[in-house]
């Protein structure tokens, strides 16, 4: 992406800081920073805040180490104050403060992101109030522009291309264990394109099914097993998050009751989606589908999540939630049903909402693959 993008993105930021009485915002290292400023960097011992000031230049402190690759991606009027290792970084904390007349203002920091060592120190350097920034921040970010669908997309492709990989290869099957499968994904995925995981795949199988975010063992797949996989690619920071169940040989009767309750439930949760909708009306849609199949207790999680620079981000598709879907939200629709002593089933896939209705961006098929 080029300087225009970022300048856009970040006059946009500074409105809403104006709007929200909001002196300066301050991005820790992940989603935010990235789609602000184009720097892809990790939490570490080394702190790296980006201080995006509602009336002024922008400012990244960070490692003198980083300075030369920060450099080539953020926008030309961005102020950067590197440290090194042998300094430490508390001066550039106060230089920066001072150079933005951060003394006193309030500063407004990612709730869910910020770290103590990096609020202590924008305290000590400014004596500023740090205030939550979630209420209104995501807004910019939940629905995706062209450029920005098109990475999705190839997120979709690249995730859809390795788990084909696994199922022509006969990878899926009984003899192996859960993490072998999931070492097998991963490495398809790398061959496929994706430039990192969008989050840990999950191999679950027979009673570890039943549980929704089990983590994958050892424990060898058998005849009769249900098998969930969840898994993800990334690309350019975008991701893709898809789920299906496959089954092990021939499925027992209440396995492919608990299918079809979640395939309808998949399917009816998908077409609700429109623009002007509030976000619990496609939890409810999609869990009256399951609650009429007889297996509505075990459905234990919300419907949906937003998807794209990171795995979870809003809107949730959750009950009690009143946002009203709007057109370029990406989104995941992921009914599930657990059935403990049986295994579980989950039908995952990434939709778009669009000014004619929505579209689904993944293709891959949701009937109970056997294997």
């Amino acid at each position: 992406m080029n300087d225009r993008i970022f300048a856009k993105r970040i006059k946009a930021l500074q409105r809403l800081e104006t709007a929200n009485q909001v002196d300066c915002i301050a991005l820790m290292p992940g989603a935010n920073l990235y789609y602000f400023t184009g720097v892809s960097s990790h939490l570490s011992e080394r702190p790296l805040v980006g201080l995006i000031p509602a009336e002024g230049q922008p400012a990244l402190i960070l490692p003198a180490l980083e300075a030369p690759a920060a450099r080539q991606h953020l926008p030309a009027d961005f102020l950067l104050y590197p440290y090194r290792d042998e300094e430490g970084h508390e001066h550039a904390f106060f230089q920066a403060a001072t150079d933005l007349k951060l003394e006193g203002k309030s500063i407004g920091v990612e709730y869910l992101a910020m770290r103590l060592l990096e609020s202590r120190r924008l305290e000590q350097a400014a004596g500023s109030r740090l205030v939550a920034v979630e209420p209104w921040l995501p807004q910019l970010r939940m629905s995706k522009d062209d450029e920005e669908l098109a990475l999705m997309r190839r997120a979709v492709t690249i995730a859809e291309e390795a788990i084909q990989s696994l199922l022509d290869e006969g990878a899926i099957r009984a003899g192996r264990t859960e993490l072998q499968i999931t070492a097998d994904l991963q490495i398809a995925m790398l061959r496929a394109g994706s430039q990192g995981e969008a989050f840990r795949p999950i191999v679950v199988a027979g009673p570890n099914s039943a549980s929704p975010h089990a983590a994958p063992s050892d424990r060898l797949v058998a005849e009769g097993d249900l098998v969930i996989i969840d898994w993800g690619a990334q690309y350019e920071g975008y991701r893709s998050d898809i789920t299906r169940t496959f089954v092990i040989g021939e499925p027992a009767a209440e396995m492919l009751r608990m299918h079809d309750a979640v395939l309808a439930a998949n399917q009816a949760g998908r077409l609700a989606v429109r623009q002007g909708l509030p976000c619990q009306e496609v939890d409810r849609v999609a869990r009256r589908a399951i609650t009429l199949a007889g297996y509505g207790e075990y459905f234990i999680h919300r419907t949906g999540h937003g998807l794209g620079l990171e795995t979870h981000e809003p809107p949730y598709l959750v009950e009690g939630n009143l946002d009203l879907l709007a057109a370029g939200m990406t989104l995941t629709v992921e009914p599930g049903v657990y059935v403990p002593g049986v295994g579980g089933v989950r039908i995952e896939d990434d939709v778009v909402v669009t000014e004619a209705g929505s579209e689904t961006l993944t293709g891959l098929e949701r009937g109970l693959v056997r294997v």
